[in-house]
């Protein structure tokens, strides 16, 4: 008797028949877990604090990074002195009380995300994997390693490129001589945060497209119709963000545009497979 009552209690606490409540209380333990993840991260970033400014926060505005001395190699190669970027290095200077410790806590947990968004992406699979049937389990098994690779894609893709652009472009930009550039470390840094971070989420959109593609919420026929509309916006994104000149705009729209046309073969391929299994079904 106790044996069956153990069995009965087992099977209401599958995945398959968890109440809403039960959802909820699963949902919290893996948020829990990953905002553990996001802190243990942060505290190793806050302590590293030296390394992390020095050698990675404050190098895309010196001559000597390795993007800008690619920049003036090519203006040297093409005689064209324009396409040389951060040529002359500007001092940050510090104008609040706290305005360095809350730029360093600030970094802290934008570094704790990106180090620990692995973890992260593997905390939601977890919770998604039990909703899945077996088969869509298998399809999606490297769901978090692409996922993860997509990101820090991105985030080197706006730290390496976006970053020294955008830093170029409005560090020198002036309205008038008499107007002096004096860049707060604040506002510095916060762009500096935000082009990385919003690189890293835009990167993911092979992989958003894949799932709502899944759920049938968007068609490669529907990004086919939007690809123009798409590839516009994409372009007065690049030309915000980058110097005035279509070398460096090109530079950076190419890439996201190879992922929009990745998400219209992957779109694509699920409608396939789906018409297959429908058609087995029928027969």
């Amino acid at each position: 008797m106790l044996g069956k009552k153990k069995k009965i209690e087992k099977q209401h606490n599958s995945p398959d028949e968890m109440t809403f409540l039960e959802h909820l209380e699963e949902l919290r333990w893996h948020l829990v877990r990953a905002s553990a993840a996001i802190i243990v991260s942060a505290i190793v970033v806050f302590a590293n604090y030296r390394f992390i400014f020095d050698s990675i926060l404050l190098k895309p505005k010196n001559p000597d990074f390795v993007t800008n001395r690619a920049f003036a190699w090519v203006a040297e190669r093409f005689n064209s002195p324009e396409l040389a970027i951060n040529t002359k290095p500007f001092e940050l200077i510090n104008i609040n009380l706290s305005g360095q410790f809350s730029t360093h806590l600030m970094i802290a947990i934008v570094g704790g995300i990106i180090v620990a968004i692995p973890y992260i992406f593997w905390e939601f699979w977890r919770f998604i994997k039990p909703a899945l049937y077996e088969k869509e389990r298998k399809h999606a098994s490297g769901a978090v390693f692409f996922s993860s690779l997509l990101f820090f894609l991105g985030v080197g893709f706006g730290y390496f490129l976006i970053v020294p652009l955008t830093t170029h472009f409005f560090g020198s930009y002036q309205v008038s001589e008499q107007v002096a550039n004096e860049i707060n470390l604040n506002s510095y840094i916060s762009s500096i945060a935000s082009v990385v971070l919003g690189s890293g989420i835009i990167f993911e959109l092979p992989i958003i497209i894949y799932f709502l593609s899944k759920v049938g919420i968007i068609s490669s026929d529907f990004l086919r119709t939007y690809r123009k509309h798409a590839i516009i916006i994409l372009l007065l994104l690049a030309a915000i963000i980058t110097p005035p000149d279509i070398f460096s705009m090109m530079l950076v729209t190419l890439p996201l545009v190879l992922l929009y046309e990745l998400g219209i073969i992957i779109a694509g391929r699920i409608e396939k497979k789906r018409d297959r299994d429908e058609q087995l079904l029928e027969a």
